[in-house]
């Protein structure tokens, strides 16, 4: 054959091959969108109905509304194919379970919505915020979530709020029965009233341990622990959910190129401890002396400028998380010990006032006391002690049995840690607090001039 024909036959062949390569890969794209995109949701919504009526004992969703500020909720679901799905919540000390509706909502994706009111929608109910600044937000919670599939037996899911991801596990008989644990490990991590105040969150990569000032809200269940080292200004802020036994953190905690995500409790010393390989762990444990002592106590020293601080049982400093258990306790006592129709309505603090130095307690229903104080410095544990020295002016007059057990710990012989606090109280006060040195007992104020 000659080599020109022998060419021809060669290029014949060629485009013969390409065609029917061109064929196929039609075919295959026309299979792949031989559905229309109604066939295609509908096809989503069957397969999402099967999913939540496939396990026996339902679902469970920690659910992070926003891992920003705030910490996550453990929800349980137990979906019928009549519509009605079973719910309980550990938002509350309220862990019944509740049966309202749900359905499957078509859009421009499968969703799943809770269309009557359940505990979700605690989460999202506008009147019900945990701090001022989500007022009128709520705990930026949804009940509509966005099908996105499944993963190893999850459900994928996105908030339609935030578009955040929430994912779907199958529950066990022990989720039911167990949600109300949770509320025993939020309290551990509130701490007992006879724990210390201070606590570090202590990270080990395997070779170099760094130490942060752990601090926890226990309305926001949000974290935020700030370093030791006086040249980091390194923040560790995580949202905070329980389980029966540990806590789960949202964002993970990376540690040695690790993400760690549950701390397991440690009944023993109160502890929360989660654990990588290699020698990796993030420990959450209590230390019974600041971290970092500072100066701020210096603001009362005898010679400076007077200054005022105030707690009012009835406005927002009773509200903030930094008054202790103990010192909640201590001001239950005192109205429980008064006559019928009396209660406290102040604990203030005059320092370097004309007057002297003394705590003022001020009652509806009688008149106010005033302890009167000296003022002496402990430099170097960066602390002051009060000394007595009589009760509105007369050295012989003892402590009122009532106020006895309070007053006890801001005259603790040990000291009293001062603190600048970086929140606010609703107010643009700065904000104080008082610690004994000796006891879980602390006191938040507002400084009022």
């Amino acid at each position: 054959m000659k080599p020109k024909n022998i060419f021809k036959y060669l290029m014949v062949a060629f485009f013969a091959i390409h065609l029917l390569g061109s064929c196929s890969s039609d075919t295959e794209a026309e299979q792949k969108f031989d559905k229309t995109p109604v066939e295609r949701i509908n096809e989503q919504k069957t397969e999402l109905s099967t999913a939540l009526l496939s396990s026996e004992f339902g679902w469970k969703a920690v659910y992070f509304t926003d891992d920003t500020q705030l910490g996550g909720f453990t929800h349980l679901f137990k979906f019928s194919a009549d519509g009605k799905v079973q719910m309980a919540s550990d938002f509350d000390a309220d862990t019944a379970t509740y049966e309202s509706t749900y359905s499957i909502a078509l859009g421009s994706t499968v969703s799943l919505l809770f269309d009557s009111y359940n505990r979700i929608h605690l989460l999202s109910d506008s009147n019900s915020y945990p701090t001022t600044a989500l007022r009128g937000k709520g705990y930026l919670g949804d009940f509509q979530f966005l099908y996105y599939g499944q993963e190893n037996g999850d459900l994928l899911f996105k908030s339609n709020r935030l578009v955040r991801d929430v994912r779907f596990v199958k529950a066990t008989a022990q989720d039911w029965a167990n949600l109300p644990k949770n509320l025993i490990t939020e309290q551990n991590v509130i701490g007992g009233i006879e724990r210390p105040l201070f606590r570090v969150l202590e990270i080990n990569d395997g070779t170099v341990i760094k130490k942060y000032d752990f601090g926890f809200s226990p309305v926001t269940r949000f974290s935020s622990s700030k370093s030791i080292d006086v040249n980091s200004s390194e923040v560790i802020s995580m949202g905070v959910g329980y389980t029966p036994t540990s806590i789960v953190v949202s964002p993970a905690v990376t540690v040695g190129g690790q993400s760690l995500k549950e701390f397991v409790y440690n009944d023993a010393d109160g502890s929360f401890k989660a654990t990588g390989t290699g020698g990796v762990t993030a420990t959450i444990k209590y230390s019974n002396a600041p971290l970092v002592l500072n100066d701020d106590y210096k603001i009362v020293l005898p010679g400076k400028v007077y200054s005022r601080f105030g707690y009012y049982p009835d406005d927002f400093t009773a509200d903030a998380s930094t008054n202790s258990k103990l010192f909640q306790a201590e001001i239950d006592k005192i109205n429980a010990n008064l006559p019928a129709g009396q209660y406290l309505t102040s604990v203030q603090l005059y320092l370097n006032h004309s007057l002297g130095n003394f705590i003022y307690y001020t009652f509806v229903g009688r008149g106010a006391l005033q302890h009167f104080v000296d003022v002496q410095e402990d430099a170097v544990g960066k602390k002051i002690i009060l000394k007595h020295k009589s009760w509105n002016g007369n050295t012989t007059v003892s402590t009122p049995a009532f106020l006895a057990g309070f007053d006890k710990y801001l005259m603790d012989v040990n000291g009293i840690y001062v603190k600048k606090e970086s929140f606010k109280l609703y107010y643009s006060n700065t904000v104080y607090t008082f610690t004994s040195s000796s006891s879980p007992f602390r006191m938040t104020t507002w400084q009022l001039n």
